[in-house]
């Protein structure tokens, strides 16, 4: 039984990093529209909530830095590491915050664990993504422009990014739910 949920968590993350891989290019490559949306996201948070944490860390930090390596997009290594450490984030925080809030609100619903397990991840990986970029700026890994100020922090990762989290706290929990429902999820599989 382990097995195969060993199996099952590295098939799941395997499709959700192919999907992270291609979901992009539903934005067209319109660069504003991605960083509304925030498509590579959405793999990064179900797999946490599927998977659990280590795979969905390890997949939120491979697929920006895969994705920016051989398509160029997020480009590398200016976006791409400081997005590997956020969707590392969610990745991380959603895989644990949900087995532990599902345990916590013991009920019929997944849905209140889920929501508020993607909120917290989403919030937390803002924070660590905003904290991995100003150390790669410290050490030098990437360069900037402009001085990155907590005003520019707290623009870039929270407020041109809320309509992509409005549509992540849809969007996710719907496929999340549909996965548990067919006994797809790993992480909730009985």
């Amino acid at each position: 039984m382990k097995k195969n949920r060993s199996l099952s968590r590295m098939v799941v993350s395997a499709l959700l990093l192919a999907l992270g891989m291609v979901l992009p290019f539903l934005t067209g490559q319109i660069q504003v529209i991605g960083r509304i949306i925030s498509p590579l996201h959405i793999p990064a948070l179900i797999c946490g909530l599927t998977c659990g944490w280590q795979w969905g860390l390890a997949l939120g930090v491979v697929l920006p830095l895969l994705r920016g390596l051989t398509l160029g997009m997020p480009p590398f290594p200016v976006v791409a590491l400081p997005m590997a450490f956020e969707l590392g984030g969610y990745g991380l925080l959603t895989g644990l915050l949900y087995p532990f809030l599902l345990k916590k609100l013991k009920g019929n619903s997944h849905l209140p664990a889920m929501l508020c397990a993607l909120v917290l991840a989403m919030i937390g990986g803002r924070i660590i993504g905003g904290a991995g970029k100003a150390l790669l700026l410290t050490l030098g890994l990437i360069g900037s422009s402009s001085p990155y100020t907590f005003a520019v922090f707290f623009s870039s990762y929270f407020v041109s990014t809320a309509p992509g989290a409005l549509i992540h706290l849809v969007l996710v929990p719907a496929v999340v739910t549909a996965l548990e429902r067919a006994k797809l999820s790993p992480l909730v599989a009985k």
